[in-house]
């Protein structure tokens, strides 16, 4: 047999690491671009209202101002007059920068000034002169309860909860044992290392080329294209790097309108980047309130499970989650009832934040479970395998694969659970409290539909491209190993390359969809390019390919070998010199299989167990320990993989213990908009964090059988942590954070 070169599976440093470290990589506010101009955007100060006067002659007259845009003087775009999106947007009618004087949220961007020098248009901006007439605004979620209503129509690829089964009302009513709570957690706002921005290049033939911070250069390419009538081939978009995006980058944000509105009417290269202030002033994880009634039998069975969601959303889009969904996924129960309903707020609109819905519905759930089990009288790990689901009960399909028993098996022997003492306020440290929860995690396993480019030269070298992100989460490298172990050549000969809208078609990144589309991307244009090498080989002489087929050949150490004898094989340049070709190039697509998948629900599974130790006298709170066992299909990089959900994990802390953006709803305004008031966990705040990978094997999810982990590491975790304070004190705050006040 044939000794295959084994990348796939491999703990891989990172290809793209080196760039990082020295500095080569160039984000997209830092390309060094020939008679470059800058605009600083002025933000309202209301949160709803009309402008009345905007006066900007004071700074105007300031030397090196070229312009400052405002809405009576923005050029007349068609956007202004219809309806166009972003391939992501929500139903309603996008938010339109500079469209007129309505003021529809605090920070609101009004003006563009534009300058010669980055520090002339901060300051001009300083100048710009505002007058407002407010109108009363409305920021709390819950003073619009009573307003809730169900989301008109479905975001896409977002379906509506799922129907109800049996006779919940009822079956709660007459269950023995009750559990009934809300759940809430704060507002979140993304907080990646790079902020946003949008370095537009004028070209000078009508063209541009745009440095843009996105997670999809396609959907920012299409986003410009359509709002200022460009021709798609006269616009394109380069995000080589991003300095962290977590779903805040889905959607093209306001920079990259006024940063191609001013360079179109200046004929001048022009970069917009926000503040950190102004990172606040876009999408962000919604408000959100949960409430859960379980009902069960004595001994933990469930007989009734309802699950209802409100959030919020702005005044002029319905962002949705799927927030209850997860209920009719992760436990058997026969009667069921799911509702999810949205508050229109004078807010912007959410966004995607990592794992959306996934982190939020999660939460109450585990807590919600955990709270059972302590009524019960049930251990959590065995409440949760007494009603552990075979099957996706919202659609009635078995699982593509559902290594959950494994992860609570796993995971529950390395952190020790068997020692744990159910009572709480029975374990101590010394001074501190020592608490231990668990819950689980559950995400979509996704593929979706993505194209890729191949071109293997003379040299042996091979370079493959796809028009995706890496937002940090290991795409160089990992479609680096897929493409250097499918044609067998050395890893260091293989070059991946990505975002930049002239690339092959993708999706955007997000939805931990990316390994799994665009490596099968990667994994059938690889094979395209190594079917044509096949074939040139059958036809030389003195080797053995003439009466095989492909599935009898495999690549390895640079040559074409017999699979049954490796002896039998030919150097890949070989084979391009025989058939009097320089290079191969060849692109391709990859689909999901429906009608393979259509039979099957597909997601990965993790159990996230937690100690924390809590001072008894100060309420502080450590997560000492946590023991994340994930099921996540093929381990395409233990090592970038491991990070995904190490990530995950300290997000997950963060959302139970420190993130909450902070409302005046005198102002209708957020107020700790900044890193030092705006809490984020520090490396003080994180110890020791085990993540386990239990082997999985899925030969319907995808063809490299990998399920994504940007976000199943999240998910369940914040829930850990929680039912791990409850533990420790004895006493459940059900209201994300849970800070010193709520303890004490």
């Amino acid at each position: 047999m044939a000794t295959a070169t084994n990348y796939i599976g491999q703990p891989t440093s990172r290809v793209d690491g080196t760039a990082k470290v020295t500095g080569a990589a160039k984000y997209a506010a830092e390309y060094n671009v020939p008679d470059l101009t800058y605009g600083y955007v002025v933000s309202s100060e209301i949160a709803k209202g009309k402008i009345t006067k905007l006066d900007t002659r004071e700074a105007l007259a300031i030397p090196g101002v070229l312009q400052i845009f405002t809405h009576e003087n923005r050029p007349n775009l068609a956007w202004f007059d219809s309806s166009y999106k972003d391939d992501i947007a929500p139903p309603g009618s996008p938010f339109r920068p500079l469209y007129d004087a309505e003021v529809k949220y605090s920070g609101q961007p009004i003006a563009l000034v534009v300058a010669e020098e980055f520090e002339v248009a901060r300051y001009a901006a300083s100048l710009v002169r505002v007058e407002y007439a407010p109108k009363p605004h409305e920021t709390d979620l819950n003073e619009k309860r009573e307003e809730a209503y169900e989301p008109p129509k479905k975001r896409s690829g977002i379906p509506p909860p799922a129907k109800p089964r049996g006779d919940a009302e009822r079956a709660f009513d007459n269950a023995a044992v009750q559990h009934e709570a809300e759940y809430r957690h704060a507002i979140e706002h993304h907080n990646p290392m790079e902020m946003h921005a949008s370095t537009v290049v004028w070209e000078g033939n009508g063209k541009i080329t745009v440095y843009d911070k996105t997670q999809g250069a396609q959907n920012s390419q299409g986003y410009v294209a359509g709002i200022f009538g460009f021709k798609q081939d006269d616009v394109r978009v380069i995000s080589s790097y991003i300095g962290g995006a977590f779903g805040s980058g889905l959607r093209p944000q306001y920079q990259l309108f006024l940063a191609v509105l001013a360079a179109r009417e200046l004929k001048r290269s022009v970069r917009v980047t926000l503040t950190r202030q102004q990172m606040f002033t876009f999408g962000y994880r919604p408000d959100t309130i949960q409430r859960l009634a379980l009902g069960a039998t004595a001994d933990g069975t469930l007989e009734a499970f309802m699950h209802d969601a409100l959030a919020n959303t702005s005044q002029f889009e319905d962002f949705q989650e799927d927030d209850v969904n997860w209920s009719g996924l992760l436990y058997k129960c026969a009667n069921t009832k799911f509702t999810y309903k949205l508050a229109q707020l004078d807010l912007y609109t959410p966004i995607d934040m990592r794992a959306p819905g996934g982190a939020t519905g999660m939460y109450a759930i585990e807590a919600a479970m955990d709270e059972l089990a302590y009524k019960t009288g049930v251990d959590p790990i065995e409440l949760r395998l007494k009603n552990y689901s075979e099957k996706d009960q919202n659609k009635d399909k078995p699982y593509s694969s559902k290594e959950l028993r494994e992860c609570y098996r796993q995971a529950a022997e390395k952190f020790g659970w068997s020692k744990r003492t159910s009572e709480p306020r029975s374990m101590r440290d010394g001074k501190e409290l020592v608490g231990w929860g668990m819950a689980t995690g559950i995400w979509e396993a996704f593929q979706q539909k993505a194209s890729a480019k191949a071109t293997l030269g003379l040299d042996g070298k091979l370079e493959v491209g796809s028009a995706t992100t890496d937002i940090g989460t290991g795409t160089y490298t990992i479609m680096t190993q897929i493409a250097a172990e499918t044609l067998g050549i050395p890893i260091d000969d293989v070059t991946f390359k990505l975002g930049d809208s002239t690339l092959p078609t993708s999706p955007v990144e997000g939805g931990s969809w990316t390994a799994s589309s665009i490596g099968s991307a990667v994994k059938v244009v690889c094979d395209a390019v190594g079917e044509k090498l096949f074939k040139i080989a059958q036809e030389m002489d003195g080797y053995s390919f003439a009466d095989v087929d492909y599935k009898d050949v495999a690549f390895s150490q640079g040559k074409l070998r017999l699979k049954r004898d490796a002896s039998h094989a030919v150097p890949i340049v070989d084979v391009m010199r025989y058939g009097k070709i320089n290079a191969i190039e060849e692109e391709a697509t990859s689909s999901p299989n429906y009608l393979k998948q259509n039979g099957y629900s597909s997601y990965a599974h993790s159990a996230v167990f937690v100690e924390v130790k809590v001072d008894e006298e100060l309420g502080m709170i450590r997560v000492t320990r946590a023991v994340n066992a994930v099921a996540g299909g093929r381990i395409l990089n233990p090592k970038t993989a491991r990070s995904q959900v190490l990530g995950g994990v300290v997000w997950g802390i963060s959302m139970a213990l420190h993130e909450e953006t902070y409302t005046d709803h005198n102002l209708g305004r957020f107020m700790n908009h900044n890193l030092a008031e705006y809490h984020v966990p520090v490396n003080a705040d994180i110890h020791d964090i085990e993540v386990i990978f239990v082997e999985e094997h899925d030969e319907i999810v995808n063809p490299i059988g990998a399920k994504g982990l940007g976000e199943i590491g999240i998910v369940g975790t914040a829930a850990a942590v929680a039912n791990a304070v409850y533990h420790a004190t004895g006493k459940r705050v059900r209201d994300l954070p849970i800070t010193i006040d709520k303890l004490l």
